[in-house]
């Protein structure tokens, strides 16, 4: 394993995205415990397309656009879902201090789904992890499943952190409703503006 790839993968995964989005709003909304079972989902939604990098099936999404269509607009209307589910009352960033209520399989579920309806994660590990594997090395499956299983445990960890940094502004948020409503609308308007942009996309 080289610096670099772990460099590479600390980027990559600071960058905000869906998954980033869907852990800081369970952290906003129903606290640290929870946000560590949505950066678990996320964590294990990345299984999928790595196991198909791995295995050579991300090839196919990258040559059929029929598989490509119906995976992108499957996650297309999941960000939607998601943002109609940060607005309604009782959603998933509805602030209270009951946490009864919070279903850790559906938080992970949930995390899941917003990487495995996701078709250009898979094309990423497609050009991303045969990079860091030497031309001609004998166990390059081998080295690719290791190079997997570390860029999935850097993301658990690195998101793990944005959990606990916006549980910790949790309190301030549930003294203060106004806020709340503005970061719902922020947040559903992001993940609508993501599903927009995956609708559009070509590749």
């Amino acid at each position: 394993m080289s610096v670099e790839f772990l460099l590479t993968s600390i980027v990559v995964i600071l960058l905000p995205g869906t998954g980033v989005l869907y852990t800081l709003a369970i952290g906003l909304g129903r606290g640290f415990g929870p946000s560590i079972a949505a950066a678990f989902g996320c964590t294990l939604g990345i299984l999928p397309a790595a196991i198909a990098s791995i295995i050579g099936l991300a090839s196919i999404l990258h040559t059929s656009a029929l598989a490509f269509q119906v995976i992108k607009y499957l996650g297309v209307i999941y960000l939607f879902y998601m943002a109609w589910s940060i607005l309604r009352d009782g959603g998933t960033l509805d602030v209270s201090e009951d946490r009864a209520k919070s279903s850790t399989a559906r938080t992970i579920l949930n995390g899941m789904l917003l990487n495995v309806l996701n078709p250009k994660l898979s094309l990423f590990f497609l050009a991303f992890l045969p990079q860091f594997v030497p031309l001609n090395a004998t166990g390059a499956a081998y080295t690719m499943v290791t190079l997997a299983a570390i860029f999935m445990l850097l993301t658990f960890v690195v998101f793990i952190g944005y959990g606990a940094c916006a549980a910790l502004a949790r309190d301030y948020v549930i003294s203060r409703p106004n806020v709340m409503n503005w970061l719902k609308r922020a947040f559903a308007g992001t993940f609508g503006f993501l599903g927009l942009k995956l609708a559009l996309s070509e590749r």
